[in-house]
């Protein structure tokens, strides 16, 4: 299974990136994916979830300024970015977990995608 993000850039504070995440595999819609985001010196850590039936969760510090959601038909999850701020400045990572069921059981990751929000 291979993982492809795409979306990141260099943006201003107050502005708009949207992140894409394009999983191989028959079977995407049975597919959990999530976005992490690492910055220089820290770990990396959980910015927004959704599962294969549409149920989201989202890190406290998101603060409802991102948006996740996919589209099953184009094996794709998406990351909208709204009121970015220097501190969201980080490598986006996005990841698919395939359920038990699926040959291909595991958690996949992508290369990463840097987002550079300047002050």
């Amino acid at each position: 299974v291979q993982v492809v993000e795409s979306g990141g850039g260099l943006v201003q504070s107050g502005g708009s990136l949207r992140l894409s995440c394009v999983a191989s595999g028959r079977m995407f819609s049975t597919y959990d994916m999530g976005w992490y985001r690492q910055a220089p010196g820290k770990q990396r850590e959980l910015v927004a979830a959704i599962t294969s039936a549409g149920s989201t969760k989202y890190a406290d510090f998101v603060e409802g300024r991102f948006t996740i959601f996919r589209d099953n038909a184009k094996n794709t999850t998406y990351l909208q970015m709204n009121s970015l701020k220097p501190e969201d400045t980080a490598v986006y990572y996005c990841n698919a977990d395939l359920p038990e069921s699926d040959w291909f059981r595991g958690v996949y990751w992508g290369q990463g995608t840097q987002v550079t929000v300047s002050s």
